[in-house]
């Protein structure tokens, strides 16, 4: 149904569009009858400005690129922000947005929507990921150490600039509940399959061999796809078997030498290609078998997979190494669990479903139930409550005479409530010594 009002929305993000969540956020406001504009890192030869299924697309001449080291990360991130405040102060001579919306990594990204704040647009930080998490997994840095220390501040300088935070699921809800944000600034929207993209298929019992595996998403340590394919090469043995990996990370060399050490150049299938969504869902529906084969860290702990939730709408059965995350919306009768880094497990788990074509037809079925429970068009509804929702505060709390000083006024109050009731104290004491005094 379209909306009663036609919102501006933007959308900030470091990484080229299409982005899975940015695109189907988009899309679903799109449908609602709003206009969007997706500022994005530029890949390769891209064009700088173009429009896709009617989403204005502005690549800022900064380019996304996996597996570097932290300083050319941090380099790369505040490089990003500052280009895609300057796209967003253009593109707001067009008109104000009512709503910006930032997807993190990283966090202080939001900062980018600096120059609408100041104009009293309400923001949306969108978290993908827990950044201190994500830091710790990937460059290997304790909880408490300096680093990660820093990375929480600038969690908590990005929160409280935002008006609303949207994260991924309840987990991570509460973990950021847990590190003081207001349960009525937190959302969750899940990244569930778009069900007009991911249509379930219609099982199969049998078949030819090979069996097909797949496993489809960023090609990183953290995700164990070293481990998926020395479990296809031990599984191998006993069942013949074709292995699909489609993605593109740091461990694409690592990976390819692997394939070639292990003599899998006529098993494995390495695709690196960005296709479409809706191709990439026609690849994912001619396996047999998906895989999350991710190793256990404090970051893949509490993440659910998107890969796993576009196998149980497609109805590919699922082998996913067991987290606290993928425990708590699949049960052991919806995917076939394995223990996180346990390559012998993951083969025998390989070859019991690839012998067992009712038991992959139990699991898919299963698994139907998470689809069922959290389908894209609720979360999508859900979305587009909370943007309309946040456009509507901006009317009402947020007057166009609003002063930018009253905008960073606002935003140092936040960071500092919990002194606020001290200092008041304080200034009231003085206003009765000063009339004393007369």
């Amino acid at each position: 149904m379209p909306a009663k009002r036609r919102l501006r929305h933007c959308m900030i993000v470091d990484n080229s569009y299409p982005d899975i969540r940015v695109e189907r956020e988009a899309r679903a406001l799109v449908a609602r009858g709003h206009e969007v504009d997706v500022i994005c890192a530029r890949l390769n030869d891209e064009p700088r400005h173009e429009v896709i299924d009617e989403i204005r697309v502005h690549r800022v001449p900064v380019r996304r690129q996996r597996g570097m080291g932290l300083r050319a990360q941090l380099v790369e991130y505040v490089s990003f922000t500052a280009w895609a405040a300057a796209e967003l102060l253009r593109l707001q001579l067009r008109g104000r947005y009512d709503v910006v919306q930032a997807h993190n990594v990283p966090d202080f990204i939001v900062f980018a929507a600096a120059p609408a704040k100041l104009l009293g647009t309400p923001i949306m930080l969108d978290l993908h990921d827990l950044m201190p998490e994500f830091y710790a997994s990937r460059f290997g840095g304790d909880v408490k150490s300096l680093m990660v220390r820093i990375v929480r501040w600038q969690e908590r300088l990005s929160i409280a600039f935002a008006d609303q935070i949207l994260t991924v699921t309840d987990l991570w809800r509460e973990s950021l509940i847990g590190r003081g944000v207001a349960p009525r600034k937190v959302n969750v929207v899940m990244n569930a399959p778009d069900e007009t993209l991911f249509a379930r298929r219609e099982p199969a019992l049998g078949g030819m061999p090979p069996v097909t595996v797949i496993y489809h998403g960023t090609l990183t340590h953290r995700y164990g796809i070293d481990l998926l394919v020395r479990a296809v090469e031990r599984a191998r043995q006993h069942v013949p078997l074709r292995l699909i990996l489609h993605g593109r990370g740091e461990m694409m060399g690592e990976i390819e030498a692997l394939i070639a050490e292990l003599g899998l150049g006529d098993v494995v299938r390495l695709s690196t290609e960005l296709v479409p969504t809706a191709q990439l869902a026609r690849t994912i529906a001619t396996a047999d078998i998906g895989v999350v084969p991710n190793r256990n860290d404090m970051f893949t702990d509490g993440i659910l997979p998107t890969k796993l939730m576009e196998y149980a709408a497609l109805g590919v059965p699922a082998i996913v190494a067991r987290s606290s995350a993928t425990c708590a919306y699949f049960s052991d009768e919806m995917v076939r669990y394995v223990e996180p880094g346990d390559v012998d497990a993951m083969a025998d788990a390989i070859v019991e479903l690839a012998n067992d074509p009712e038991l992959r037809l139990r699991l898919a079925t299963r698994a139907q139930a998470f689809t069922t429970a959290h389908p894209w068009t609720a979360e999508a509804a859900r979305y587009i409550g909370v943007v309309e929702r946040l456009a509507s505060r901006r009317r009402l709390d947020a007057p166009h005479s609003e002063s930018p000083i009253t905008r960073w006024a606002e935003f140092r109050g936040r960071l500092a409530r919990p002194t606020r009731g001290r200092h008041a104290a304080r200034r009231r004491k003085a206003r009765i010594s000063r009339r004393t005094d007369t």
